[in-house]
């Protein structure tokens, strides 16, 4: 590759290769780089380490899953079904990440615990749609009047079990469906949803 033509995308495109033939802890900047043609100075000149590659490696993957949340966030209409649908998109689509691909989603996952900093963006990132979605319905008189950045996060931290990969290997359990919609019961409950 001409190093010229060399871009954080590619290199990302790239370490994510290598991440899944070889796992996080065998993967080192030589062998992206390696992947690439290039030498393993020219992937330092747009990520300055190991950890930073890491890093930007866990915010990718996780703003596949902001991405379209955002998405339902932005759009109109009655709160309570867009905080549903949201929730409902969270959950699935990491349902379908740990089903589809169950190595590649551990290894994110590892990836993504080391990148406290990005996780704590991201988890914020999503609070804040939650946010959104909860002040909207504040305003169109379908919540209570709560503080809609606390009650985002709390909705968030109620849900964990459900999305947080930690409790991946529960997913599949009968019942997780059933145990769902008895948060979202309280959860609309607890948001004095008229």
């Amino acid at each position: 590759m001409i190093e010229s033509a060399l871009t954080p995308d590619r290199i990302l495109d790239a370490a994510e290769d290598v991440l899944r033939r070889y796992g996080p802890a065998k993967t080192t900047v030589v062998d992206v780089a390696r992947v690439l043609g290039v030498s393993h100075g020219s992937v330092y000149r747009h990520f300055p380490s190991k950890v930073a590659l890491r890093d930007a490696v866990a915010e990718r993957w996780l703003a596949r899953v902001s991405g379209p949340l955002a998405t339902v966030a932005a759009e109109t209409g009655p709160a309570e079904r867009r905080l549903r649908r949201w929730l409902d998109l969270l959950i699935a689509s990491k349902r379908r990440m740990a089903r589809d691909d169950p190595e590649m989603f551990a290894t994110y996952h590892r990836i993504a615990t080391d990148a406290r900093d990005v996780v704590t963006a991201h988890v914020g990132i999503l609070s804040a749609q939650l946010a959104r979605i909860i002040g909207d319905g504040v305003a169109q008189g379908e919540f209570a009047a709560v503080d809609p950045a606390a009650a985002g996060r709390a909705v968030f931290d109620a849900t964990a079990r459900f999305h947080n990969p930690v409790h991946a290997p529960e997913w599949s359990n009968p019942g997780m469906d059933a145990a769902f919609d008895q948060v979202w019961s309280l959860i609309l409950r607890g948001l004095g949803a008229r």
